[in-house]
């Protein structure tokens, strides 16, 4: 089977573009995984490069990057025929800001070698993919698929301010501290309402989170193979409430706090002010919208798994 490699840089302040990648190439020669290399300038790079392989005939493409990189290429199969997704397996070498999809499935940044091995056992299995669909102010319908969750409010402003954080300063320390700093005079809830199974629900919330996989652990029992997405809703919170919180989410347990509404579906409506931040995957909707309507397509992609 013809492997291709799209390797997307990730700028580590320890350790260089090209020092990482000659980690990577040194265990897949080590492990001889015969394999064709591009390289990603961007998003619409990737994109652009998957399609390239796909119409070379190659039937594993392996995404050497984070969770951007894979929704980038998780969108362009699901652009394609059915045919193909059925010939064509994704897998991942974890190599971004953030890996929480190659996380659900035990593969670690800092082990390629067991990322490698994944590559060669080559167990594939059909997974879910989530959709989000919306009109812009335009009225032009608009829609996006994602493999680990869509963000709205807080923890969405936050992702998308740490990325311009990332894109300042050298070290991911001195981004992370800043997000923290600059986090303080960001709007602290939102208005809005969702629809699960017919019933509507109208709260001020701070974040909430639809999982396909962990959502960056404000899902954490969500799994893409099971036909449903999970739905974490953080209420207003107050001042000493939000320390107990934290610690519950740093544990595992934000599902257990008194102001978290968990639920599990297959479909959510929801309504929200054109001003509320919402990203998929780690990428921001650029267009503001009143409303999304968020559902899940079961077995959808071969995604290759540790």
């Amino acid at each position: 089977m013809k492997t291709g490699i799209i390797y997307c840089p990730n700028h580590h302040p320890f350790i260089s573009v090209k020092k990482r990648w000659e980690q990577i190439a040194s265990e897949l020669s080590r492990q001889g995984v015969d394999y064709d290399l591009v390289q990603s300038e961007d998003s619409e790079s990737v994109e652009r490069l998957v399609d390239m392989l796909i119409n070379n005939g190659y039937e594993t493409i392996i995404i050497a990057g984070g969770d951007s990189a894979l929704n980038d290429a998780a969108n362009c199969l699901m652009r394609a025929e059915q045919r193909v997704r059925e010939r064509v397996a994704l897998g991942v070498i974890p190599n971004g800001v953030m890996n929480d999809f190659a996380a659900f499935w035990g593969l670690d940044y800092k082990d390629i070698s067991n990322s490698v091995q994944t590559i060669v056992n080559r167990r594939v299995r059909k997974i879910d993919v989530g959709t989000i669909s919306y009109r812009t102010r335009k009225g032009e319908p608009c829609s996006h698929y994602f493999l680990n969750s869509v963000n709205i409010g807080l923890l969405a402003a936050t992702q998308s301010l740490r990325q311009r954080m990332r894109k300042r300063l050298w070290s991911r320390k001195l981004s992370y501290a800043a997000t923290l700093v600059m986090i303080i005079f960001q709007k602290m809830t939102y208005k809005m309402s969702y629809t699960i199974d017919n019933v509507e629900e109208f709260h001020r919330v701070m974040t909430l989170c639809i999982g396909n996989a962990h959502g960056y652990g404000q899902t954490p029992n969500a799994t893409p193979y099971n036909g449903l997405l999970d739905v974490t809703v953080v209420r207003q919170i107050a001042i000493l409430q939000i320390i107990n919180a934290i610690y519950l989410f740093l544990k595992g347990k934000l599902l257990t706090h008194k102001y978290v509404l968990p639920y599990r579906t297959s479909s959510i409506d929801i309504k929200m002010q054109t001003t509320t931040p919402c990203n998929v995957d780690g990428h921001p909707i650029e267009a503001q919208t009143d409303r999304v309507s968020v559902s899940v397509l079961p077995e959808q992609i071969n995604f290759i798994v540790a």
